[in-house]
């Protein structure tokens, strides 16, 4: 067995461990949220604060301090191809939800081309491509996530509210997330420092993202029926399209690209990811159906711990195939 099978067995075995023990944890923080629901700690007005303070405070933290790196040639260049291909990512899978998933009464289309577009790249994503590649994987993942704010910030919010007009759009583009995407790019390209102390302080904040999602999301989850979940074959389908049509589709798309192999696969394993818990935040703010949309992340997430693992497996052929 050559070198080159050995280090692919050997990312695969770390990546499907890592995964196994994201999955752990983010199940018990949703029980602690389903806990929280049932003992009348949290109740779904307070939910609806607490999702708030999530997609307005803590998540624009968590994106300004992913631009807190230090600042040479070589990581710029990778973070524009990362980009680059992080929008053409985008770009296909908002056109592939269109194509795939029609609009019929009775169908909540909109929840399910938000879950079939957007994953949860940044709790399951930071993780695993910082088994693969370290530091530097984790900085070409933050052009991902900023892709991934601008567009949930716009079309994500254009999708749930249902409000389209050029206010909505101008709106979601002064939201707080965006506000800290413009600032973040500044501060790395302009190479400005935060002071330890207040970088300290935003870094506890960032810390906080997680859990207070998953916490969020398990509260929705507390008012779901486990038989309809299973019961519910749109779920799955939904599910399948997210973990490995949608990926599948970005990494054929994204091979004539000739990208270094380090930045490909973090696209890949970042269009991989299960559902984002942002749709569920969303529906609570828009009063959607967040039931559904915690079903759909719930399904997804168990589900990836088989796929992610196949999906790289996958990628790492084909990518020897072309280069």
């Amino acid at each position: 067995m050559d070198n080159t099978a050995i280090s692919l067995i050997s990312v695969v075995d770390n990546m499907s461990e890592t995964i196994f023990k994201q999955t752990v944890i983010m199940f018990a923080l949703i029980i602690v949220g389903i806990i929280c629901s049932k003992t009348k700690l949290i109740s779904r007005e307070s939910n609806r604060d607490l999702s708030g303070l999530v997609l307005n405070i803590i998540n624009p933290v968590v994106i300004l301090m992913a631009y807190q790196t230090e600042y040479r040639p070589e990581l710029m260049k990778k973070l524009g191809m990362s980009f680059l291909l992080s929008v053409v990512a985008y770009g296909l899978m908002i056109a592939l939800s269109c194509l795939l998933i029609r609009k019929k009464d009775g169908r909540e289309v909109e929840i399910e081309r938000f879950s079939a577009i957007y994953s949860n790249c940044g709790f399951m994503g930071i993780p695993l491509v910082n088994a693969m590649f370290g530091s530097e994987g984790v900085f070409c993942l933050t052009a991902f996530i900023t892709v991934f704010n601008l567009c949930v910030w716009t079309h994500g919010i254009i999708l749930i509210s249902g409000n389209s007009g050029l206010k909505s759009v101008l709106k979601a583009l002064r939201s707080p997330t965006m506000l800290a995407i413009y600032l973040g790019l500044i501060m790395f390209i302009a190479r400005i420092k935060l002071p330890s102390l207040l970088s300290q302080t935003l870094t506890y904040i960032s810390d906080m993202n997680t859990p207070m999602a998953m916490i969020v999301s398990g509260v929705t989850i507390a008012g779901t029926k486990p038989h309809e979940l299973v019961k519910n074959g749109r779920i799955y389908f939904i599910s399948m399209l997210r973990l490995v049509v949608f990926p599948l589709a970005v990494l054929l798309a994204l091979l004539p690209f000739g990208a270094d192999p380090e930045v490909l696969m973090t696209v890949v394993v970042a269009s991989a990811a299960p559902p984002a818990a942002m749709c569920t935040l969303h529906c609570i703010r828009y009063n959607k159906n967040s039931v559904y949309s915690s079903e759909i992340f719930t399904a997804g997430t168990i589900i990836s711990v088989f796929t992610l693992p196949l999906l790289v497996k996958i990628a790492e052929k084909l990518q020897n195939q072309f280069s």
